[in-house]
C-alpha cells in the first residue's frame, strides 16, 4: 500500500470541533478524507488533562498559545515552522501567519491556503490594522500553490486585488439536525414557547445586530431572538447594556456552544434573519439552508451568490420592516424550499470534502 500524503491543517483552535466554520471544516476533512491523507492538525493551548493524541485519527499537536487574538500570528508561525519541517503539504486557514511564508522557498512544500474573505475590509478594523492585514493576505496569496475562496464574489475581488485566479469552495452545512424543542429549552428560555424570528451573529458591527434591535423596537408584536458572543467585543457589550431586558420581544442571548441546544432553537425558528454584511459564505447561512428555513438576508453581493437570488434582501432598517410587514406564509415557504435545494446541491460535506482533496492530492 502506498503511503499517505502527510498534511498538515493550520490555523484554527483545533481538533474537537467547537462551532466555527474553520474548525468545523477541519472536522469534516479529517473525518471525509482520512483514507487519501494523514492529517496533522495543530491546536490551541488546552491543559495537559483535556489534550488527545489523536481525533478522527488526525494527529493533534497542542502549542501553549490561543489560536486566535494578538496571539494567532505567533501561533501560526510556529506551526507553519514545524510543518515544514514534518509534512508534505500544508492547509492553512487564515492569514495570521503571513510574515513566514515568503521562507517557503526554502522548504518548497505545497500551501493550499484559503484565508476566509476580505477581512481588511471590515469596519471593526483601525485604518493601521487594515493596512496590516491587507499586505498579509496580499503576502499569504503570493507564496500560495492554491488558494481557496469561498465565495464567487470574494474569488471576483481576489482577482482585482491580488491578481489571483482562486479555487472557488464554500462550506458544508449539513451537519446541522432538524430537532424539537423540548421541556428543558422552555424552561430556559421561555420565550420559545411564541413564533420567534432567529439571528445568530458573531457580535461586530458589520453584522447589523444594532439594526435590527432598531427595527424590533418598532413592531413589538415580532419576537426576535439574537444569539451572540457579546461579551467579546466593545460592540456586543454595548449592545447589551442598552437593550437586554428593555423590550419585552428582544431576546439577547449568550452564545451557545451546544450544537443539539442550537440546532433546537435554529430548527423551530419562523424566520431566521442573516445580517451579515461583509462575509464570504457564511457558515451560519448555509446550516440555516439546510435547516430548510425560510431566510432573509442583508444586501450584500456575496449572500446574493450563496442564495443564488432565491431570498429577500434588505440593505437598511427601512426594508427590513417592510419586508416583515408584507411576508406571507406562502413566501416563507417558497423561499425555505429554493435555499433547501440549493443547499442539498451545494453545501454538502461531501461535496466540499472533494473539492479539498483535488487540491491537496
Amino acid at each position: 500500500m502506498a503511503k499517505k500524503v502527510k498534511v498538515a491543517i493550520i490555523g484554527t483552535n483545533g481538533l474537537p470541533a467547537k462551532y466555527g466554520g474553520f474548525e468545523t471544516l477541519t472536522n469534516y476533512l479529517t473525518i471525509n478524507l482520512k483514507d487519501n491523507f494523514d492529517f496533522i492538525v495543530y491546536c490551541s493551548k488546552t491543559s495537559k488533562a483535556n489534550r488527545l493524541r489523536t481525533y478522527n485519527d488526525a494527529k493533534l499537536i497542542y502549542l501553549p498559545l490561543r489560536a486566535n487574538g494578538y496571539q494567532s500570528v505567533i501561533f501560526d508561525i510556529i506551526s507553519i515552522l514545524h510543518a515544514w519541517f514534518t509534512v508534505d503539504k500544508l492547509l492553512i486557514l487564515g492569514s495570521s501567519g503571513a510574515l513566514i511564508f515568503p521562507f517557503k522557498v526554502l522548504f518548497r512544500k505545497r500551501i493550499v491556503l484559503n484565508i476566509g474573505g476580505i477581512d481588511w475590509g471590515r469596519s471593526k478594523w483601525s485604518f493601521l490594522v487594515k493596512k496590516y492585514i491587507h499586505f498579509a493576505e496580499w503576502l499569504c496569496v503570493k507564496f500560495s500553490d492554491v488558494v481557496i475562496t469561498d465565495n464567487k464574489h470574494i474569488q471576483k475581488l481576489y482577482k482585482q486585488y491580488y491578481n489571483c485566479d482562486s479555487v472557488l469552495i464554500e462550506y458544508g452545512g449539513d451537519h446541522t439536525k432538524k430537532l424539537d424543542l423540548d421541556n428543558d429549552l422552555f424552561i430556559k428560555y421561555p420565550f420559545l414557547r411564541n413564533p420567534y424570528i432567529l439571528n445568530v451573529s458573531r457580535a461586530q458591527s458589520d453584522n447589523n445586530i444594532h439594526m435590527l434591535i432598531e427595527a424590533f423596537i418598532k413592531i413589538p408584536y415580532r419576537n426576535l431572538v439574537i444569539i451572540s458572543n457579546w461579551q467579546t467585543s466593545d460592540y456586543g457589550k454595548e449592545i447589551l447594556i442598552k437593550n437586554r431586558n428593555k423590550y419585552p420581544n428582544i431576546h439577547l442571548v449568550d452564545a451557545i456552544y451546544d450544537i443539539d441546544e442550537l440546532d433546537r432553537i435554529r430548527s423551530n425558528a419562523w424566520l431566521y434573519i442573516h445580517s451579515h454584511s461583509f462575509c464570504g459564505t457564511a457558515p451560519s447561512l448555509v446550516e440555516a439552508m439546510n435547516l430548510k428555513l425560510p431566510i432573509i438576508c442583508f444586501y450584500a453581493e456575496t449572500n446574493i451568490e450563496t442564495t443564488e437570488n432565491k431570498s429577500l434582501y434588505f440593505k437598511n432598517e427601512e426594508e427590513l420592516l417592510t419586508i416583515l410587514a408584507g411576508i406571507t406564509e406562502d413566501k416563507l415557504d417558497t423561499i425555505k424550499k429554493d435555499l433547501f435545494e440549493i443547499a442539498s446541491r451545494r453545501y454538502k460535506w461531501n461535496i466540499i470534502s472533494e473539492k479539498y482533496y483535488n487540491c491537496l492530492k
